[in-house]
């Protein structure tokens, strides 16, 4: 399996990482809008590195994982389906359901997969955990909570072309941060029917939300919470918790860095993915299960603007 990588980031060199430490795959192109980085990591998987677009979606591939900035997720993915492409995307699909609409449209004409890195799905811990609620072994859920209250230093921000930007970013703390959260929640409980939220800028000087808190209305009826910020000095774990009618379920995470350290998570995605495109059968998140993290925090962020309720 031939990969190719658009974005020569940091969640680039992870999902090289990643992929090469699968057996018969293969990186075998990078392309990136900083030539100098996009040549480093090209030259770290034996690669060819592209300036164009167009020129490397032409280097024979299979699959392209993109690790673009979260606002051009949807053009980059677009136009590797547009070459018969199949497409891995980091998360979020992308910052708008109307992008991601006209994506899986492409994809379904084109007859390719479409995957989104939520990892997260893939943790035995958190296989665990759909298990049980899935087996009942807590009965009905009343009430769930998502907590992700993470620091990152204004050089975080300040130090990036596109992070807590409205066009590249597309959200702050929640459309970023958050998003996994969201996606676990509705893994985990199912869809939302409707959800009221807050969003705030407390500490980082930038377009979005650094904090934002909403409740969200389960259509099985239970209700949950979720919080997100940036601006937790010095940042905690990450905490997600399911109450329900026969016992409860607890999940605490590490305190995030702005780095990934660690490429096992995102190797479980990239196999699945290419045992999805191999059998013809769905991955853990394809891309209609991507959009509905998307959905959520859009109706989030117009309850936030109109402060009212908000359907997905």
């Amino acid at each position: 399996m031939r990969i190719g990588i658009i974005g020569a980031g940091g969640i680039s060199e992870t999902h090289v990482r990643a992929a090469r430490a699968i057996a018969g795959v293969d990186v075998v192109a990078v392309h990136g809008s900083n030539r100098a980085k996009a040549a480093a990591l090209a030259a770290s998987a034996g690669a060819v590195a592209y300036d164009e677009l167009e020129a490397f979606l032409a280097h024979p591939m299979d699959v392209v994982a993109i690790g673009s900035p979260s606002g051009l997720h949807a053009r980059h993915a677009g136009a590797a389906v547009r070459h018969g492409l199949h497409v891995l995307v980091e998360k979020p699909l992308d910052i708008t359901t109307a992008r991601i609409d006209a994506l899986l449209d492409e994809a379904d004409r084109a007859g390719v997969q479409v995957g989104v890195c939520f990892q997260e799905r893939l943790a035995p811990e958190m296989v665990d955990i759909k298990r049980r609620l899935d087996a009942g072994e807590i009965g009905d859920a009343v009430m769930a909570a998502g907590h992700v209250r993470w620091y990152r230093p204004p050089e975080y921000y300040r130090q990036s072309r596109w992070r807590g930007t409205r066009e590249l970013d597309g959200g702050g703390a929640l459309m970023n941060q958050g998003i996994h959260t969201v996606d676990l929640l509705l893994w985990l409980l199912g869809p939302v029917a409707r959800v009221s939220g807050r969003t705030a800028r407390r500490l980082h000087e930038i377009e979005v939300e650094d904090t934002a808190v909403a409740l969200l209305e389960f259509e099985s009826g239970a209700i949950g919470t979720i919080d997100a910020t940036t601006a937790a000095f010095p940042g905690f774990p990450r905490r997600l918790e399911i109450v329900g009618t026969r016992g409860s379920l607890v999940h605490e995470d590490p305190a995030r860095a702005a780095a990934v350290a660690d490429a096992t998570p995102h190797q479980r995605v990239f196999q699945d993915f290419i045992e999805a495109v191999k059998n013809g059968r769905p991955p853990a998140c394809d891309g209609r299960e991507g959009r509905r993290s998307v959905a959520l925090v859009e109706a989030i962020y117009r309850s936030a603007q109109n402060g009212d309720s908000q359907t997905p």
